[in-house]
């Protein structure tokens, strides 16, 4: 599937003003039948877009957090004090994950803060090689590059700190009070907001570079919500106030606070406030490698990141983005 060009893009413009348009007007204006149009209307509706048919009035995006646009986020980033961001943003992309680890695998020069976001993810990823529901236009599709030069093993607890720079940015924004899952998922009311997906390229004692993830629900399409296994939420049912540009620079900016304070002193002033935001706090979890499950309490996090259980009445730490956690069934 294709970016939205030429008509396509214009009639997908119009819509993004607000309000109601007909199809008639739209064809005057484009030059086309008004068969046409409704056929473009079509192919932006399959692509995820929630567009709306009224009688006597015309056609409606559903959709109140607007398309991405590289000057108004440099704006927004700027309003926090901060300099130029270095943010890319692509209409339609595999995965913006992916794109930057090309980006590694060909030895090109990237600077740390690099940012890439799209209005669409064709092949969106989330941990274990799940698909992450990407449609256009209605959520956050976000990735970070980050060089650490202190080897993989330190960026063994980065999720917990990239869990944090997102609760700061949603209660900046929108006084939201998030809940953090270990290792890297958002949660709000109990229910799946947000996902964090951290990959590495390095080795274990040199230079190590990151490109982290980050998917947030904006406004999900009932058409694309049917397929998600799991409680989940976004942020339309919880504020009106929702801008994307302005979410990318908040997210940035406060990513950028909490990388610093990670390449400062490590998890040592961030692993008590996790604690206190964990979904699973004093409840009866699963953990899950694929090969083996096993219960217990859920204690928290330690200091570099690892989750604690309680198991007969012994607490031991595990570590690993392989292993999976949820609330243990009853």
């Amino acid at each position: 599937m294709k970016a939205p060009d030429g008509n396509k893009l214009a009639i997908l413009n119009a819509l993004n003003q607000g309000g109601f348009i007909s199809g008639q007007l739209l064809g005057e204006q484009l030059g086309i039948s008004r068969a046409a149009v409704s056929k473009h209307i079509q192919s932006l509706q399959e692509m995820g877009l929630d567009i709306f048919k009224v009688s006597g009035k015309g056609y409606s995006l559903n959709n109140n957090v607007g398309l991405l646009e590289q000057t108004k986020i440099q704006q927004h980033y700027q309003s926090l004090g901060a300099h130029t961001a270095q943010v890319e943003v692509q209409p339609i992309i595999d995965s913006t994950n992916s794109e930057l680890m090309r980006r590694i695998a060909a030895k090109q020069t990237l600077e740390s803060g690099t940012v890439i976001v799209a209005e669409m993810q064709q092949a969106g990823r989330g941990r274990r090689g799940r698909v992450w529901q990407s449609p256009f236009g209605a959520n956050l599709y976000y990735s970070y590059y980050w060089r650490l030069d202190d080897g993989l093993q330190a960026a063994m607890g980065m999720s917990i700190a990239v869990g944090l720079a997102v609760y700061d940015a949603l209660k900046a924004l929108y006084k939201l009070e998030v809940q953090l899952k270990w290792p890297n998922d958002i949660y709000l009311n109990n229910e799946k907001l947000a996902g964090v997906l951290v990959e590495l390229d390095g080795q274990p004692q040199g230079p190590c570079q990151l490109v982290i993830g980050i998917g947030i629900n904006l406004q999900m399409p009932e058409s694309f919500s049917q397929h998600i296994d799991q409680a989940w939420t976004d942020l339309s049912q919880h504020t009106q106030q929702v801008d994307k540009n302005q979410l990318v620079a908040y997210l940035t900016y406060y990513l950028e606070q909490r990388l610093a304070q990670y390449s400062q002193s490590g998890l040592n002033d961030m692993y008590q406030q996790w604690n206190s935001l964990n979904v699973f706090v004093g409840q009866c979890v699963e953990l899950n490698t694929g090969h083996r499950s096993w219960s217990g309490i859920c204690e928290g996090i330690d200091a570099n990141g690892g989750i604690r259980i309680r198991q007969d009445g012994e607490v031991k730490s595990y570590y690993g983005g392989e292993i999976s956690l949820r609330k243990a069934s009853v």
